[in-house]
């Protein structure tokens, strides 16, 4: 258990927010995940583990690229017919919206055994397990980040020793839109999807179990999801520490943040979100970065990844 685990443990959330040495939302984000009952998992490909979407919404004619040691993604925005002669670019998805309805159609693929993922209804009950109330606004979001992932297509560019490789994939083959979604309904404008045969396979060979329990903690902050996904794929398999250097995380988790000092800043809160909902992350900072330590993993490896 992290040190704020321990505070949370011995003096309890009231006296814990009292306490100088931590941050409230790092309060918060503990004391909501050790406070949860609900056992479920969720299932990520690990691609997605090392490399993830922008955080905030770029011109929606530009694609998206990141890289890491191991892993070069590029995200192409999609496009949808135009009012005039002219298709339109629509963009890549972004922010934690999108990384939910992401984590949501692979949890339900493997779940399921089947690339045929119900949306709609289903993915409005699960948004709302996780903590996200969907109407108004929110449930516009929703339908913009989930029209985005539909159509947008994705080129990992992997790296194993002196091999290089590439699977270059859309995430959906197919995806059924509603021309007039009634929120009384409690519909979600995409209706059913089916992940694209590549992706499925990937997912199947490569999944990481996440605790919903955590990801209902971090909800709403894109990079402390992206930190927990990648120390929850990282960290149980390292067979000794490991540094990494700033320079390598502001490559993997720095775009659009400009000066690296800013990056750091934003980098070391948003990690000790992540280490709030992951206990036994076992990870140490100094002047060079970060040191990961072999670790357990969130969810123990008995758990089945499929059935």
């Amino acid at each position: 258990m992290g040190q704020v685990h321990d505070l949370l443990g011995v003096r309890g959330k009231l006296e814990a927010l009292k306490a100088a040495e931590f941050d409230r939302r790092e309060i918060e984000a503990a004391a909501a995940y050790m406070s949860d009952e609900d056992s479920g998992i969720g299932f990520l490909y690990s691609g997605w583990c090392q490399a993830a979407l922008p955080h905030k919404r770029l011109p929606d004619n530009k694609g998206w690229q990141i890289k890491t040691d191991r892993v070069t993604l590029i995200v192409e925005p999609g496009m949808r017919p135009g009012l005039g002669e002219e298709p339109e670019h629509i963009g890549v998805p972004f922010g934690s919206r999108a990384r939910l309805i992401m984590l949501y159609l692979q949890s339900e693929a493997l779940r399921t055994r089947s690339r045929e993922v119900e949306l709609g209804k289903s993915l409005r009950g699960w948004l709302l397990r996780m903590g996200i109330s969907v109407g108004g606004k929110s449930v516009d979001a929703v339908r913009e980040q989930a029209e985005r992932i539909s159509r947008c297509r994705l080129s990992f560019h992997l790296l194993s020793g002196k091999s290089a490789g590439m699977i270059q994939q859309n995430i959906l083959d197919k995806a059924f839109f509603l021309q007039d979604a009634d929120d009384r309904q409690g519909t979600l404008f995409l209706e059913t999807a089916k992940l694209s045969e590549a992706f499925f396979e990937q997912l199947q060979r490569h999944p990481v179990p996440v605790e919903e329990a955590a990801i209902r903690a971090v909800n709403n902050n894109s990079m402390a999801l992206d930190l927990y996904a990648w120390l929850a794929y990282r960290l149980h398999s390292l067979p000794s520490a490991r540094p990494i250097s700033w320079k390598a995380l502001n490559g993997q988790f720095g775009q659009g943040f400009g000066k690296i000092g800013n990056f750091k800043v934003k980098f070391l809160m948003n990690l000790k979100l992540a280490l709030a909902v992951y206990p036994d992350a076992k990870v140490d900072v100094d002047e060079r970065g970060l040191i990961l330590h072999p670790s357990r993993p969130p969810v123990a490896p008995k758990v089945k990844v499929i059935g």
